[in-house]
């Protein structure tokens, strides 16, 4: 947990979304004096409203796309998580212009408006489909991550840290395969599966959490902070959860879907020269050299043809009882499987 939270107040942008709550519930029982909730959808914070009803949580309508109304919700700031994001693929496929005005604009706002306002950390969430991106969401997140970087070679002694964390599938939320699986298994329906060896790393929202404190807790500027995690192929992911739930629903496979990889790679071979291996986690410490490149220049730099990228296919693979065991660390898989057990009483 970050150290001295008593009177600080933090902002998550895009704070309705999975991770927001994550985080959210993370801190509600700690001394921090408030934290801000900045989103476009009404209806989200209103469920949030009642569903906390806590009054250290104060709710901002409002866009990172519209930099006014991130001043607004700025202004007192310590510490930000700036989670806003386009980050279904296929859609930014279709809209890459409007995955560009959240994803990299509207980062470039939040990261202006903390700089003005004198805020202390701002953690920029990234994804592992910012590595080698051949997709829109990809491009535009890896973009973020430069304006990112770019900024923090002019904070000059401000006292403020931009540094940003990468992260890979995180379990559950929104918009994820596992809760469309599930859906399917209640639903009597196939699970679709797009291709039986594609692999994809696997987090919970506790890890995505942890990767952000421990971000916030070693970061300096421009760093960008990796947790080094298992994979599974979405085949064994879905065999995993017909097991749980103890059903004989088909598999059906319909192809990859625009702009989908067959693996993610976290950290590419570029990166992984100068990584620092900090146990669970990657620390990617950013290139602050300026243009003036032979000023830098020495001989027996590293040859990266012998270095790996880490990618979903050469993490270590959870087989089949792994990738349930976990599942069931997922609340509303165990409430589900809970229920189950109830009723064949």
């Amino acid at each position: 947990m970050i150290q001295n939270l008593d009177n600080k107040t933090l902002l998550i942008t895009g704070g309705t979304g999975s991770f927001g709550n994550a985080v959210l519930r993370r801190f509600l029982d700690s001394e921090i004096k408030e934290i801000r909730i900045l989103s476009r959808d009404e209806k989200k914070q209103d469920d949030m409203r009642q569903l906390y009803k806590n009054p250290k949580i104060k709710y901002y309508i409002g866009d990172t796309r519209d930099k006014r109304s991130v001043d607004s919700a700025m202004h007192g700031v310590d510490y930000v998580f700036q989670a806003a994001a386009l980050k279904q693929v296929p859609s930014c496929e279709f809209f890459p212009v409007e995955a560009v005005k959240t994803n990299v604009l509207g980062c470039e706002n939040v990261l202006d408006s903390a700089l003005q306002n004198g805020v202390k950390n701002v953690i920029v969430l990234s994804t592992d489909k910012a590595v080698y991106p051949i997709n829109a969401m990809g491009m535009s997140k890896a973009l973020s991550e430069k304006v990112m970087v770019a900024k923090s070679r002019s904070l000059n002694g401000s006292g403020t840290v931009f540094c940003g964390t990468r992260y890979g599938n995180v379990m559950a939320s929104r918009g994820s395969v596992i809760p469309l699986f599930v859906d399917q298994i209640k639903s009597g329906s196939p699970l679709t599966i797009t291709d039986p060896n594609m692999t994809r790393f696997m987090m919970t929202l506790e890890n995505a959490v942890e990767l952000v404190l421990y971000a916030f807790e070693h970061g300096k500027p421009g760093d960008i902070f990796v947790q080094k995690a298992p994979a599974a192929t979405i085949e064994t992911l879905a065999l995993a959860l017909k097991e749980l739930y103890q059903v004989e629903t088909p598999i059906k496979v319909i192809g990859t879907r625009h702009g989908e990889k067959l693996y993610e790679s976290l950290v590419n071979k570029e990166e992984m020269v100068k990584a620092i291996d900090m146990g669970d986690y990657y620390r990617i410490p950013a290139d602050n050299r300026d243009l003036n490149y032979d000023l830098y220049f020495s001989k027996g730099e590293a040859d990266i043809s012998t270095i790996e990228d880490y990618t979903s296919h050469n993490t270590k693979r959870l087989n089949l009882e792994e990738t349930k065991e976990l599942l069931l660390k997922l609340d509303f898989i165990r409430n589900d499987l809970e229920k189950l057990a109830v009723n064949h009483e």
